[in-house]
């Protein structure tokens, strides 16, 4: 929350990180956003619900979410229009605990 993108000086309004141990299509570990947490955080362990998958390029997001919390499809394409308006969501994961790091 409020992490600033290395490279285009953006400014994340939802926690953004990554999920460490593993590797994108980018080479780099997979994203992750962080939704029903509203302060920043360093780490964060909970349940992957959703994937983005960009139109624009190869590196899907990940929605993370804290284990008591749930979002609708609307809820979150919704957050996806204001983070990254050219993207798409996938599908829908509903189980799975991740450790993200930002």
């Amino acid at each position: 929350m409020g992490s600033k993108h290395p490279k285009w000086n953006f400014i994340y309004p939802v926690n953004y990180g990554f999920i460490p141990n593993t590797k994108a299509p980018d080479g780099e570990e997979l994203d992750a956003y962080v939704l029903g947490v509203f302060e920043p955080k360093d780490e964060f362990t909970g349940k992957c619900i959703a994937i983005i998958h960009r139109t624009n390029d190869n590196d899907d997001k990940l929605i993370v979410v804290p284990k008591d919390k749930n979002y609708s499809d609307e809820q979150i394409i919704k957050m996806r229009e204001a983070v990254s308006p050219r993207t798409e969501v996938r599908g829908l994961k509903r189980d799975g605990f991740l450790t993200t790091h930002f």
